[in-house]
């Protein structure tokens, strides 16, 4: 699949980190660390339950990059929820909007994430703006959508979740349900 050099991007979002919204991009000698994961994911929305907070925690302490790259192999409205996510971006509540998803996450492909729902999250997570429902409704970044997907899969990423840290994937079967195994992971680098 060709990148779309064309296509709008959230203003957090770095092309050389394969078009991914990144958190504290500026810091040095801090552990780098890369999920790939698709809204509608249900295994994802458990790797959320038990370590978005601590992502969160070294977002915010300034202790890690941290690149979320939102794929949407599941379908039509893995798209919607990715470009609400990069809507939720530009108004600066990504990581609120993004626990909000899993939070409400519906079985795959129900039909319940229509745009009027992904605006009614927002909400939920602060976001009142109209900027931020017409970005949602008009599919503002649907291209930025499709080339995160692209990076995706040249980067070999085959499956959701996928976490990297400084550029090696953790142990799925050890690392990324067990909490004390994951921050290990996370300070080892």
């Amino acid at each position: 699949k060709q990148t779309n050099t064309s296509a709008k991007i959230p203003a957090s979002v770095s092309a050389e980190r394969g078009y991914g919204i990144v958190f504290n991009d500026e810091l040095k000698g801090v552990p780098l660390i890369v999920i790939y994961e698709d809204f509608q994911c249900p295994v994802c929305a458990q790797f959320e339950k038990l370590q978005g907070d601590y992502i969160e925690s070294l977002i915010s302490a300034k202790k890690a990059t941290v690149v979320y790259h939102t794929l949407s192999f599941l379908g039509p409205e893995s798209i919607n929820a990715a470009n609400a996510a990069a809507c939720s971006a530009d108004e600066g509540k990504f990581l609120g909007y993004h626990r909000a998803l899993y939070a409400n996450q519906p079985a795959e492909n129900t039909g319940v994430w229509s745009n009027d729902v992904l605006g009614i999250l927002g909400q939920a997570a602060g976001i009142t703006s109209k900027s931020f429902t017409s970005c949602v409704n008009n599919m503002n970044y649907k291209g930025w959508v499709s080339n995160a997907a692209a990076a995706g899969a040249k980067a070999n990423v085959n499956s959701t979740p996928t976490v990297f840290i400084n550029g090696k994937e953790i142990d799925r079967k050890t690392e990324y349900f067990n909490a004390d195994k994951f921050k290990a992971a996370v300070e080892r680098g």
